[in-house]
């Protein structure tokens, strides 16, 4: 009875279409032939055979017979393609930090005003500023009292911002 080993991982394995061939090695053996096609009936004298066109028939066949051929289980045309995008890559990345690429930005949003030029523009409003007036005598004895070394001023504030302003006599 005749058995066959699945593989675990089934996208690892190449599909082989005609004997130990794959489709890009299928390809890559078809392009000889409609190279040659191309050949004969383009190149003047057209639908005859002269000895300048076998030359270009034969160097796209060895290219693409070499191109077909397997190294280590992989075509070699995959090797090129890797060897390739290795030269190719940048060498050097610049990072730079002002890239706003997959950033979340808060962005100010800006309301729209309308230009009206027949309307009448608002009345500003006045302050009314509080003067608080003072008479000198009162001036005279805050004074006295700051100074007095019998009492002490402190100043504390709270988390709100708000000032307290506090006379403390001093005890002996």
């Amino acid at each position: 009875m005749r058995t066959t080993v699945i593989p675990a991982q089934i996208t690892t394995v190449e599909d082989k279409i005609a004997g130990n061939l794959n489709l890009t090695q299928i390809l890559i053996l078809m392009v000889p032939i409609f190279w040659s096609a191309i050949v004969y009936v383009l190149v003047l004298p057209s639908m005859k055979l002269t000895w300048y066109k076998l030359p270009l028939v034969l160097i796209v066949l060895f290219v693409c017979l070499i191109l077909s051929m397997r190294i280590k289980g992989k075509v070699v045309l995959s090797w090129l393609m890797v060897i390739l995008r290795f030269n190719l890559r940048p060498k050097y990345f610049l990072f730079n930090k002002n890239d706003s690429f997959l950033r979340t930005m808060d962005l100010p949003v800006f309301e729209k005003k309308q230009l009206k030029l027949f309307t009448k523009s608002p009345v500003k409003k006045e302050v009314k500023r509080i003067n608080p007036n003072f008479a000198v005598t009162d001036l005279i004895q805050l004074e006295k009292l700051i100074t007095d070394p019998k009492y002490t001023l402190s100043f504390k504030s709270n988390r709100k911002g708000g000032l307290y302003v506090d006379f403390q006599q001093i005890q002996k």
